[in-house]
């Protein structure tokens, strides 16, 4: 949505200043058919507390904005070198590099004529996101979507989220937050009187294998996921399946009988694809998966079929 749309110094002081709450964003997606019941508009946060090795928004980890570069996109012609602020911005061996000394400032995204060059990140006010969604009330209208928070992690921004989620239901917007979970179990509860549905992604149950492959332990993760689930709080389980990570029938079984005793029945399993490791290109980073293929649809129907036999309502994609 935002080339070269960048979060400028002036403008986060701007919102600082402001009474309005503000938050830091990196994307924000239109017609949107796999995040929640009807059309959406998808609201994507920046910041998560978890750093999953399959992540597909890896944009959307860190609580900052990050410098992405479109390698396909450069014409080579230099111009982002002489207006970085930073001197960040360097031709080593015939090739243009950015070094560790880059602050995201956006300068050169900005001089950059074939956008090869974009900042994830922007800052918004409340205002400013719901004029952005606002466009879109027809298509909700007709069926029976709305907005839907993902990331990142929309409960690591709680007063953004929590004006926002008002917002909406002055509109009587239907909202849907994405969450991995991982929050303070008295904000979720709070935020919980607000939110139409909730998209809760279960990954491991096992505490061992899901620190090791998302950085953080699943204890929170659980009991928040019990806390809603007590109060009878509207929950779709979301189950990523990672060949050789969590589609062990270990993971499987004891993931059915959690969900069973609390009596959450409907499961969305989301099978893995490689569509986002291209970003992990753009941002430098390392991909730790890159021989993992998407799980074979025999597999899908064979965990799918576990399921449904123990009486859960299951979709398989988003």
């Amino acid at each position: 949505m935002w080339e070269n749309d960048q979060c400028g110094v002036s403008r986060d002081v701007a919102h600082a200043a402001s009474a309005e709450p503000a938050g830091l964003l990196f994307d924000i997606q239109r017609y949107s058919l796999h995040d929640g019941p009807g059309i959406r508009t998808t609201v994507f946060f920046k910041g998560c507390p978890l750093s999953c090795w399959w992540c597909h928004n890896p944009e959307g980890q860190s609580p900052k904005p990050n410098l992405m570069f479109f390698e396909n996109r450069c014409l080579d012609c230099g111009n982002c070198i002489p207006v970085c602020p930073h001197g960040a911005v360097v031709r080593l061996d015939g090739a243009i590099h950015t070094t560790s000394a880059c602050e995201v400032c956006g300068t050169c995204a900005d001089a950059c004529p074939g956008g090869a060059r974009r900042v994830a990140g922007r800052s918004m006010t409340v205002s400013e996101v719901m004029r952005e969604i606002e466009r879109d009330l027809i298509f909700w209208d007709e069926s029976g979507g709305g907005v839907t928070f993902s990331g990142g992690e929309p409960l690591a921004q709680p007063r953004f989220l929590a004006s926002l989620l008002d917002a909406c239901r002055e509109k009587s917007i239907h909202t849907v937050v994405e969450t991995c979970g991982l929050a303070k179990k008295d904000v979720l509860l709070e935020l919980s009187e607000k939110v139409g549905l909730f998209l809760y992604d279960l990954k491991i149950l096992d505490p061992t294998k899901h620190k090791k492959y998302t950085g953080v332990p699943n204890d929170p993760i659980l009991a928040n996921l019990e806390a809603l689930a007590q109060r009878n709080k509207p929950v779709v389980v979301r189950f990523p399946i990672i060949p050789g990570i969590n589609d062990d029938s270990e993971n499987i079984r004891q993931m059915v009988a959690l969900l069973s005793r609390l009596q959450l029945r409907r499961i969305h399993l989301l099978p893995y694809h490689q569509t986002g490791t291209e970003k992990y290109k753009r941002l430098g980073l390392g991909f730790r998966l890159d021989d993992v293929e998407a799980p074979p649809p025999s597999l899908v129907a064979t965990i799918a079929h576990e399921f449904e036999r123990a009486g859960f309502n299951v979709k398989v994609g988003g």
